[in-house]
């Protein structure tokens, strides 16, 4: 059995990470284990801000957003040398595992790891939901909740001024959150990059819904699109409508993580320290049909996510 692990978060933050760390801390340790909380990502990993952790590190943070951890961006870590710095490091200080919490970038980083003799095993956090081989990230409930409340508060004054709301929310390339928040706040239409969009269509649809008896709209924009400051002002030169842009940004990354989030992350995070207990490394752990499971590395970076069209279609088919 290993002795010492490692835990790290790289990447974007989400909610739910701290609730992850917290799994793996404890899990670990009630096996016998030894573990090391690496500051920063791979940026800790290189220059050594490791610090050990026990049953007490990891209180009263499954309720926190963000990342107890704190994470990074590593260039340097995408180069050979910096892969045999790190490695270096995990030799040095005993670590014979690491379990890599973030996206696909960080996932490339614990493959290119395992392949020098520390295995690793990734935990898919993102809000995003943009991870292929997993139906759910960890943080991507919560930030469709924290979409939605913001997208519920701005109706109300576009309700007081019979006004269009465009509103672009995260999930970079992704349209996952646009339309999963677009259909919980009965937006009028939602575009996304994985659909074709025509802005002379969503204008028809506003004006004959308008014909109908409503009197305000919201028009949800995946930040894949973007633009929309651009959107709203062709829209309502289009409709003679009053429109206008609001872009949630970085407030959809935090909060106090959702009950699903925390209970995904702490099943995620106890079976990754069960595959590092049996020497088994090189994984991505995932979530398929709701039961916990794991992937080769590379076969997971390699698999490509289908969007939910059929979800797409009621949205557009209900929102009249």
């Amino acid at each position: 059995m290993m002795k010492k692990i490692g835990v790290l978060t790289s990447g974007g933050d989400a909610p739910g990470m701290n609730a992850a760390v917290r799994a793996v801390v404890r899990s670990a340790i009630r096996r016998g284990m030894e573990v090391y909380g690496i500051r920063r990502g791979y940026n800790g990993l290189i220059t050594g801000d490791v610090f050990e952790m026990n049953q007490r590190s990891v209180s009263s943070i499954i309720q926190r957003g963000g990342t107890l951890l704190y994470t990074a961006r590593c260039p340097e870590f995408r180069t050979e040398e910096g892969v045999l710095k790190a490695k270096e490091k995990c030799v040095e200080l005993g670590i014979e595992g690491l379990v890599v919490i973030g996206g696909d970038g960080s996932f490339r980083g614990a493959a290119d790891l395992s392949a020098h003799g520390i295995l690793c095993v990734g935990l898919p956090g993102t809000i995003d939901n943009d991870i292929a081989c997993t139906e759910y990230t960890i943080g991507y409930d919560t930030a469709m909740n924290t979409a939605m409340e913001m997208v519920d508060k701005l109706r109300d004054t576009a309700h007081s001024h019979d006004r269009c709301s465009v509103v672009e929310v995260m999930g970079r390339n992704a349209g996952y959150i646009a339309l999963n928040a677009g259909i919980a706040c009965g937006a009028t239409y939602v575009i996304t990059k994985e659909v074709p969009y025509n802005l002379d269509d969503v204008a028809k649809k506003m004006l004959e819904t308008r014909k109908t008896g409503k009197q305000n709209f919201i028009i949800i924009v995946s930040e894949g699109v973007g633009h929309s400051e651009e959107i709203a002002k062709i829209l309502e030169e289009k409709t003679g409508i009053e429109s206008r842009a609001t872009i949630l940004g970085h407030v959809q990354r935090g909060g106090s993580p959702t009950v699903r989030d925390r209970v995904v992350a702490s099943e995620m995070g106890y079976y990754a320290v069960n595959l590092l207990s049996q020497g088994i490394g090189n994984r991505v752990v995932g979530m398929q049909g709701g039961k916990i499971v794991d992937f080769d590395i590379q076969e997971a970076l390699t698999m490509k996510k289908p969007f939910e069209e059929e979800l797409y279609k009621i949205s557009d088919e209900i929102s009249i």
